[in-house]
């Protein structure tokens, strides 16, 4: 069992390893040749110059040569803090700004929860000696705990008044918490700028109909059910394959941008490759020739596919962007139901321009559903087949498994170095690298289901995440046994049971989670603020790749908060501080010197690193809030478990309360707040709209909204399309529909064009009839 002095040497391990991470970051990030690499989102902004183009020596250009800037390599933590959030917003957008209060939850929260743990818990566990006297392996960290108090013991009830009251705690933080940042984001909402995704809607399952095309049915329907507010639409296209092309030909170009680089280098020799797998073999060609021929088959290829998707009517989707003249009546379109039909002309807010995710746009809607049921089933069998390797990790990362598989190692493991290295860090550090592969796999399943939204996306892999870490992280670690005997178990155990069975394992594994917090929280924030990735990648780029100002802009990397796998991980430390309060409350210092460090450092990286793909004014707060309330009541079930093995059942019943109350909390937030995350009020919509009119009454908003949801490869060329209509053509009443519909299913009157021409009055009565 790990000791005291065991959590030292894993303290002292991760304690220099974060370190030697901040001192290499303030060493390198003062040297001029990395300043795009810890600056670039003011280069992004234009508001920062290369000290390479400015510094006057050409040593300066490249290494810091004042020594005073060496003295102060910590200044970037008070200036990290000193931007108001106001600021913030303006600088970063709301999504950073609210994700950061993430991190100040958990200091408000978790600080005075263990002020009251320590002072107050970590006596009444200790003045015991139960682990001495029960025979029973035990660690120091043991003594501190709940295990350390005699079974039936009245001191349990200071325990069951302590969950109570950290219980009130955390929903009073988490309903002011949800309070403000609902009120950040309404006042976001209503004092941000003109942005498309506020007057469009994306309008799905378009029904198919034999006498019109799917833009003259969308725009016939609108202009008959919305006349006063349709202003315009953007059909979807699947452009998929054009979309590869496009993406194969930057890659092309980019080979050949080295070649050439490399040509003007030593213009004496050109170069030369060989055709074959990765050019180990086949014939040799001349390598800029070789890469010219491919852009320009790519090229013509483009046109073609663009001209393809163009004029097949087979690529065309039956869904659209409708955009209208106000964003009350994109509020109203967007919140109603549009058809006697409610699985066809489906609404929904449109994602931001930026937050698009073009690839999931084609996917037919009627095979939504069963794309997310497979993922469903496959995330399933992901989530308990991946504890095998975790399960087998776990138990050779301990001293005895160790020495029973590889008994010649035995003198080396016994030194008393090692072995507080293999007990206090080996553990965390396994984990950690298993789960560097699940990212990748999540969002693939993440995209499979269909999302059109990269903040979708997001949300959904960050659910996914969480879940899957609380099961095999949270779950795994702590129930011994591979994944078939736990999964074997549970299904053959009464449900009372399962809380009973993890309750009594839980204060064993304190030990491997303090390791964890130190290896995957404190080191890896540290090693988040260094960008030794970024570093690299973007040295090797401005060296065989940039020729201008423009390619060294490109070449920097400046990342995204990564709310994916960010919040997950914040996630899980919410619940390890919850669960843990109680039960085992030294941990609760390593969680709060987690959320201190990680939001001085994110707090820096989203002033001067981080550029976010997309601004979804905080959408993802309802699930930060569902997760901690979730992690609120799995700490309550698992509290009343641990208490039922300790006889102290006179306990039970008042710690049955608290999971119902916690509910009804969750149920009050849920209506009371939630809303202004997923309507948009018309209340809000319409002081908006009048505001701006009285500001711009000549606002030509078919321009502004024209090109904003044209698919990103048709960009380049609708560029040069003609100027957009004046104010006055797309003001005008639109008394009279005109229609190519031929059968009366629809359109009973005649038209003068195709047919009929409807009044709106006309419309209404044929459709008000039985």
């Amino acid at each position: 069992m790990a000791t005291l002095n065991d959590i030292g040497v894993a303290a002292a391990i991760n304690i220099l390893t974060a370190l030697a991470f901040f001192l290499a970051f303030a060493m390198l990030r003062i040297q001029p040749v990395n300043d795009r690499v810890y600056f670039p989102k003011w280069y992004i902004k234009g508001l920062r110059s290369s000290p390479l183009v400015n510094g006057s020596a050409f040593a300066s250009k490249f290494v810091n040569l004042d020594l005073r800037s060496y003295t102060r390599f910590l200044n970037w933590m008070p200036a990290a803090l000193q931007m108001p959030e106001p600021e913030l917003i303006d600088h970063a957008g709301l999504d950073s700004a609210v994700y950061l209060r993430i991190y100040l939850l958990g200091l408000k929260i978790f600080g005075p929860i263990a002020l009251t743990a320590l002072t107050v818990m970590i006596p009444v566990n200790w003045s015991n000696n139960t682990l001495e006297h029960s025979g029973l392996t035990y660690s120091d960290i043991d003594k501190l705990s709940i295990s350390n108090i005699p079974i039936g013991s009245h001191k349990f009830w200071t325990h069951l008044v302590l969950a109570y009251g950290f219980t009130f705690w955390t929903c009073y933080v988490l309903k002011r918490e949800y309070e403000i940042v609902a009120a950040m984001r309404l006042h976001f909402l209503a004092s941000d700028q003109r942005r498309p995704d506020q007057f469009t809607v994306l309008v799905r399952n378009v029904p198919p109909d034999p006498d019109e095309s799917v833009t003259e049915l969308v725009q016939h329907f609108f202009l008959v059910n919305h006349p006063h507010h349709y202003l315009s639409h953007q059909l979807v296209y699947n452009a998929n394959k054009l979309s590869e092309l496009v993406n194969e030909k930057k890659k092309i170009q980019n080979w050949l941008d080295f070649y050439q680089n490399k040509y003007k280098r030593n213009p004496l020799k050109r170069p030369s490759l060989k055709t074959g797998f990765l050019g180990l073999w086949g014939n040799r060609v001349d390598a800029i020739d070789f890469y010219t021929s491919i852009v320009e088959r790519l090229s013509r290829d483009i046109c073609g596919e663009r001209e393809k998707v163009s004029s097949n009517t087979k690529s065309i989707m039956p869904a659209a962007f409708v955009s209208f003249k106000t964003r009350w009546g994109a509020a109203v379109c967007v919140q109603t139901q549009q058809s006697r039909n409610p699985t066809t002309w489906l609404t929904e807010w449109a994602p931001e321009p930026r937050d698009v995710y073009w690839e999931n746009l084609a996917i037919p809607f009627v095979f939504l559903t069963i794309r997310r049921l497979i993922a469903a089933i496959a995330f399933f069998f992901l989530t308990f087949f991946f504890m095998i390797p975790i399960a087998i990790v776990q138990s050779l990362a301990n001293i005895e498994s160790i020495e029973k598989a590889l008994p010649f190692l035995k003198p080396i493991i016994e030194v008393k170095f090692i072995k507080s290295f293999i007990q206090g860090f080996l553990p965390g550090i396994a984990l950690k690298i298993f789960l560097l592969f699940l990212p990748t796999i999540l969002m693939m399943m993440s995209k499979f289901e269909g999302f059109i939204s990269l903040s979708a996306l997001e949300r959904r892999f960050a659910s996914r995440y969480y879940f899957f870490q609380f099961i095999n992280v949270f779950l795994g670690s702590i129930i011994t046994g591979t994944a078939f005997q736990q999964l074997n178990h549970f299904i053959h155990q009464s449900t009372s049971q399962i809380p009973k069975t993890i309750g009594v394992s839980i204060p064993m594994k304190a030990t491997f989670f303090i390791t964890y917090i130190m290896v995957d929280g404190w080191a890896g924030v540290a090693g988040e603020i260094l960008r030794l990735k970024p570093l690299i990648i973007y040295h090797l780029k401005n060296s065989f790749l940039v020729k201008t100002e423009k390619d060294r802009e490109e070449a920097m990397d400046p990342g995204t908060i990564g709310f994916n796998t960010g919040e997950p991980q914040i996630q899980l430390y919410f619940l390890l501080g919850l669960v843990y309060a109680v039960v085992t409350p030294i941990l609760l210092p390593f969680i709060i010197v987690f959320f201190a460090l990680a939001y001085v450092v994110y707090r820096h990286q989203i002033i001067n690193v981080y550029h976010q793909e997309y601004e979804s004014a905080a959408a993802f707060w309802p699930d930060v809030h569902v997760r901690v309330v979730a992690a609120l009541i799995v700490s309550q079930l698992l509290l009343m478990g641990l208490l039922s093995t300790k006889e102290a059942s006179q306990s039970t019943p008042l710690l049955i309360t608290l999971p119902v109350l916690t509910i009804c909390f969750h149920r009050f937030c849920k209506g009371r707040y939630e809303p202004a995350f997923v309507r948009y009020p018309l209340q809000e919509a319409m002081m908006k709209d009048t505001l701006e009119r009285a500001k711009e009454a000549n606002l030509n908003l078919k321009g502004f909204l024209q090109n904003a949801y044209i698919h990103p490869v048709f960009k380049s060329a609708d560029e040069s399309d003609s100027e957009s209509e004046s104010e006055s053509e797309w003001e005008r009443s639109p008394a009279l529909v005109a229609t190519k519909r031929t059968s009366k299913r629809f359109t009973p009157m005649p038209s003068k064009d195709g047919g009929s021409v409807l009044s709106l009055d006309q419309v209404n009565d044929e459709c008000l009839k039985p």
